[in-house]
């Protein structure tokens, strides 16, 4: 059985996607297949974070906000995803409300964040995010 994607997104079964049929085809084939609307973007983040995929998460992080280098905390272990809300805010504009669990140095982490995106060129970014 195929490994399930680290963002959680369920069939219509309730049975957990896998990996290659939910987030691979943004995170691997970013130029050729972008992420069809923020929530999509937001998972496949996520799944990029826990994969420590750092080209995806700056090709996929608006030019005015992307940080010059990205690093990844070591010894993290990504423990699950849950979005709460999404809601398209224009035309161009969404936002996805969601927390992410991990945990570091045997310290649990809850990151609740109201994140939002911009649709430029038919291509979703990340802008940035409000911390709850």
């Amino acid at each position: 059985m195929a490994a399930a994607c680290p963002c959680g997104r369920l069939d219509g079964k309730k049975r957990a996607l896998s990996y290659a049929d939910c987030c691979a085809r943004f995170v691997a084939h970013f130029e050729t297949t972008p992420a069809p609307d923020a929530e999509h973007l937001m998972r496949s983040r996520y799944s990029a974070f826990v994969l420590e995929e750092a080209d995806y998460l700056q090709a996929t992080w608006h030019a005015s906000e992307r940080p010059a280098t990205l690093d990844f905390e070591p010894g993290v272990r990504w423990l699950g995803l849950s979005v709460k809300h999404f809601q398209v805010t224009g035309e161009d504009r969404a936002e996805v409300e969601f927390v992410a669990r991990y945990r570091v140095a045997g310290r649990a982490v809850r990151l609740h964040e109201r994140s939002r995106f911009v649709r430029e060129q038919g291509r979703w970014f990340y802008v940035d995010g409000e911390q709850f």
